[in-house]
């Protein structure tokens, strides 16, 4: 566990939102899900009933299940075999599954789409595709011989694939998949940091080489723009319509390019608010255009704070210190872990208004859970958010493997 800084004691004072226990839950509707055949292409696609609103709740997870996200209707996880599992939001059973073919291999892949209604994962050289409206096998894709899928995205009806060697980086083919049945739309020769994500939005999808981004027709694979030279992009963030260049999280050296927000339609770069300095690891960015950064000391790993940016008045917004780089935006807010490394508040989920910040009061005030096993550092817990629309957030504990719901009492519609 990295060593951190301590946070303030303003921190302390935060007021606390009760979660209802798996005895409290709310009622709603009880009608059990019913899904067709798991895995069988051909079977009838009966839609996936969901079974009330979603609740408080606890339950383990299988060993073959390793990363998930979620929809406002029900959570995915990837198996390590490349398969796929679905769970229920009221009770976090399993309500369906869609199996992988082959022997088992390490799966770190794992995209859920719930505009186009589908989880797609990677394992191997294989994608396979879950229909997420009826839980049952929606595709399969095999890339070329040799080849894993680097990384995933999914906008607008389509999947992407950066296509790596197994055994070498960096990635070599951008690969277009319809979402619906896979049919792969294009093929591109790119070269591309499998370590950064695909961004897609607007009609085009992204990718950084490290030195330079390029946008790409979604329907096509044409090379539409190229940021300019001088613009270093080690680490490609989107989110919104907002594209930002910052800093490698995996570069060893001690100073890292500043913050730079491009043009989607140019990729010309444009004002950009000042950032710390220190060595950027993750980034998220709300659809009004405030990037929340990890950003931690190059010399002493740990002692990291998330920082917020207002891109479109390019301005620092606020700060709060931290011990882990696990968040998620919901809403109006940003939904982390509390720093494992102050007594009186660890172990907790914190919500913090994006605008207002840590110090806000009254109805922008931040809001913590109460502490739960499953949120604790020795954990690993990692956050899946459903949707603001769901109010709850779902903690994935990785050492004792497991799921547990926790309704988000705050402001905001969370």
């Amino acid at each position: 566990m990295r060593r951190t800084r301590l946070v303030g004691a303003s921190l302390l004072g935060l007021v606390l939102a009760g979660c209802t226990g798996p005895g409290n839950t709310p009622s709603g509707d009880s009608a059990r899900t019913t899904v067709s055949a798991p895995g069988d292409p051909s079977a009838p696609r009966t839609p996936v009933v969901v079974s009330g609103p979603w609740r408080a709740w606890t339950t383990s997870l299988s060993a073959r299940e390793e990363t998930c996200g979620a929809t406002a209707h029900q959570i995915v996880c990837g198996t390590r075999s490349g398969g796929l599992v679905g769970r229920s939001r009221a009770d976090g059973e399993v309500t369906w599954a869609v199996p992988a073919t082959g022997g088992a291999k390490k799966n770190g892949r794992l995209v859920v789409d719930a505009a186009d209604e589908r989880a797609v994962t990677g394992a191997g050289g294989v994608l396979r595709a879950a229909n997420l409206r009826t839980g049952t096998a929606a595709w399969t894709q095999r890339l070329p011989d040799g080849t894993v899928p680097a990384a995933l995205g999914a906008a607008d009806g389509t999947v992407y694939a950066l296509e790596a060697p197994a055994t070498t980086y960096p990635a070599q083919a951008l690969d277009a998949f319809r979402a619906s049945d896979g049919k792969k739309l294009w093929h591109r020769t790119v070269d591309a940091d499998p370590y950064t994500d695909i961004a897609a939005f607007g009609g085009r999808v992204y990718t950084t080489d490290g030195k330079k981004v390029t946008a790409r027709d979604a329907r096509t694979g044409a090379a539409l723009a190229t940021s300019s030279r001088g613009t270093e992009c080690l680490n490609l963030v989107s989110g919104g319509h907002y594209l930002v260049c910052a800093g490698s999280p995996n570069s060893s050296r001690d100073s890292f390019p500043p913050l730079q927000r491009l043009d989607p339609v140019t990729l010309s770069p444009l004002p950009t608010a000042e950032d710390t300095g220190e060595k950027p690891e993750r980034g998220l960015i709300s659809s009004d255009g405030v990037l929340v950064l990890y950003e931690d000391s190059p010399e002493d790993p740990g002692a990291g704070a998330w920082n917020a940016y207002d891109l479109v008045h390019h301005r620092r917004l606020w700060s709060y210190d931290n011990t882990t780089e696990e968040a998620g935006l919901a809403g109006e807010r940003f939904v982390t872990f509390t720093p494992g490394n102050v007594a009186a508040v660890r172990g907790r989920v914190i919500t913090i208004d994006l605008h207002a910040g840590p110090q806000a009061t009254g109805a922008a005030a931040p809001r913590m859970s109460a502490p739960y096993s499953q949120t604790r550092t020795g954990e690993h817990p990692v956050l899946v958010l459903p949707g603001a629309d769901a109010g709850h957030v779902v903690v994935h504990a990785l050492t004792h493997r497991s799921l547990r719901s926790i309704p988000l009492l705050s402001v905001g519609g969370l």
